[in-house]
Order: C-alpha cells, then sequence, then structure tokens
C-alpha cells in the first residue's frame, strides 16, 4: 500500500480558553448570534455562556436526571434540553422562560434532538426504538416513527427534505414530510452530520470506529473510509459552516480537525478527558469540545482553514501566532 505525502500538521494542548462547568459535559452548541454557546451537563443543568469572556449568562433547571441532548432552532430563539428519563423541557433562548412545562417524550433516554430547518418540528429519538416529531408551537406530538433498535442520532438535511435517523444496527433516510423510507444503509451508526449543500451526509459507526461518507442522491459510499479505529466518544462529530472542515473526537483523548475534500489533518487538539461533544462557533473560526473534565475547551482553528470571507478579530490576532507547533505525519490515522 502507498504512503500518503507527508503532511503538515498543526497540534495544540492549550486551548485558548477554557470554561470551569460543574459537571461532565454531555452536549454542546453554538447559537446562531455567534455570542452564545449552549451546553447540558451531568448535574442536570443547561447553561448559556457568552462564548467571548466565557461567562454563564443563564443557568436553566427542571430535571432531575443526567442531561442528554441540546437542539437550538435555527433562528436560536428556541432551546429543547433533553434527559436519561425521557423527558423534554424547552426555553426561549433570550428571557429564559420555558415554553411549555417538562414533559415525558419516551419511555427511555432521549439520545438525539433535531429541529427542523423551518424550526416548526422537533424529532426527538430515544432508547425504547421511536422517534417522535413535535409540533414547537403547541409542544403537541405530530407523529412517530417506530425503528428497529434504539435511536442514535436523528438529524434533518438542511434542505429540510430529508430525515437521517441513525439506529443501531442500520441508517434510515425518510421523507420528511411523509416520513415514508426511502432508503437503509446496513451500517451501525451513533452519529450524523449533513453537508450544508444536503448532498453528502457523515455516519460513524461506533463498533469499528470508523467514518463514513454518503452521497444523498445515491446513498453509495463516498472514497474510501475516511478513518479507521479513530472515532472516541461516538456520539457527536460536527462541520463548520460551510462545509470544508469536520472535527471530531478520537479515542486519544483528541480532537481532530480533517478537510472533507481529501480527509487530510489540518489540526489535532489534546483533550484532558474524553471528549464527548465537539462543536464549530457559527463563523467557523474556533471550535468547542467538552467532556468529563468538566470544562469548555475553546481552540482556535488554523487560519487557512476558515470559512471563505471570515476575518480576524482581537481575540484570533492574540492566538494565531503562539498557540500551535507543527509537526509532519507521514498518515492519515489517529496518533
Amino acid at each position: 500500500m502507498t504512503e500518503e505525502p507527508a503532511l503538515r500538521v498543526i497540534q495544540s494542548s492549550t486551548p485558548v480558553r477554557e470554561f470551569d462547568h460543574l459537571g461532565e459535559v454531555t452536549a454542546i452548541a453554538a447559537f446562531p448570534d455567534r455570542r452564545r454557546v449552549a451546553t447540558n451537563s451531568s448535574d442536570g443543568v443547561l447553561r448559556v455562556w457568552d462564548l467571548t469572556n466565557g461567562v454563564v449568562l443563564k443557568e436553566l433547571e427542571g430535571f432531575c436526571d443526567t442531561t442528554q441532548d441540546i437542539a437550538l432552532s435555527p433562528d436560536g430563539q428556541l432551546i429543547a434540553s433533553s434527559d436519561e428519563s425521557g423527558f423534554v423541557m424547552t426555553w426561549h433562548s433570550e428571557t429564559g422562560r420555558a415554553l411549555a412545562p417538562t414533559f415525558r417524550a419516551h419511555a427511555g433516554t432521549i439520545w438525539s434532538m433535531d429541529f427542523s430547518p423551518d424550526g416548526a418540528t422537533l424529532a426527538t429519538g430515544s432508547s425504547d426504538c421511536i422517534v417522535k416529531l413535535w409540533n414547537t408551537a403547541t409542544w403537541v406530538q405530530r407523529q412517530f416513527i417506530i425503528c428497529d433498535d434504539s435511536v442514535n442520532c436523528v438529524r434533518y438535511s438542511p434542505s429540510g427534505e430529508l430525515l437521517a435517523i441513525a439506529t443501531t444496527y442500520a441508517i434510515d433516510i425518510r421523507r420528511s414530510v411523509a416520513h415514508h423510507l426511502i432508503m437503509q444503509l446496513h451500517v451501525a451508526s451513533a452519529s450524523l452530520v449533513w453537508t450544508p449543500d444536503s448532498t453528502g451526509l457523515l455516519s460513524g459507526d461506533p463498533d469499528d470506529a470508523t467514518i463514513q461518507e454518503w452521497d444523498s442522491l445515491t446513498w453509495n459510499k463516498i472514497g474510501r473510509q475516511i478513518w479507521k479505529g479513530h472515532t472516541g466518544h461516538q456520539w457527536r462529530m460536527a462541520m463548520n459552516c460551510d462545509g470544508t472542515v469536520v472535527a471530531s473526537p478520537t479515542k486519544h483523548n483528541h480532537i481532530r480537525l480533517w478537510w472533507l475534500s481529501d480527509r487530510q489533518t489540518i489540526a489535532i487538539f489534546q483533550h484532558s478527558d474524553s471528549p464527548r461533544c465537539v462543536t464549530f462557533s457559527m463563523d467557523g473560526k474556533y471550535i468547542l469540545a467538552g467532556g468529563n473534565n468538566q470544562k469548555v475547551s475553546k481552540w482556535a482553528v488554523p487560519e487557512h482553514a476558515w470559512p471563505e470571507g471570515a476575518s480576524k478579530d482581537q481575540e484570533t490576532q492574540q492566538v494565531c501566532s503562539c498557540s500551535f507547533h507543527i509537526y509532519s505525519s507521514s498518515h492519515l490515522f489517529d496518533v
């Protein structure tokens, strides 16, 4: 097998900033206003943070169990949070006002949630093998979908036409309106990410720790396996706003940043303890990760990997020249 040419990979062990948390960070999501980030925690509290200075702006409570996933509506006005016992709570992001009483949505842990692109529906997926669709104006259930096994991830395509559902043994692709099944991919998956143009879907297999890319027109794999023996915590990976760069945890407490086009590594960020979730800031200039170290860690994305049109701010000017060192890597697999 021919070796890949040596790559120059940026490595960093020091985040730009760390926000102290009171529990393990189970989920993280960035607001479209580029100012805030929301986190879920093992202490049952959802926190909204100022992305610049790390100040907690709001603490939203209502759960007794460990909170699991977070979903933000596309306009950033609605926050939904789930817990291990199958409950959902929703808030208005600006006021912190609960939009409905905490309600029992499922009989098992709700691992994943996602708002439709128009914000009118919230999809919830659970270990009870059911996906439920909720009207976000009334919080009344619209419909339910019975799956073959525990639901690990639900993701609407950015176009709004499709709903991808990852279960223990397969990925179901359904029409988002009629909800009829149009394709079933017979691979295990615990994490799904659509490309912004909806032409591709990334899936993370928790069994053999691989990431695959799928063509949404043919549902054939695109190229070879992206990573083998790579994925750490299988629940979260993220893509930047223009679909060029992906961030994913590794089994050795790294967050790996890589180009989607050629699968080549851009940077490796050293996390201190079991990264469980990762997201990009909306401008694509930072990644934020949470895990068992009870912190939210913020790293600067190297400038050459920023989305087109992104400009330097005061913080990126300060960190771009001093936070990284560069080394050569002769392969694309985990280090």
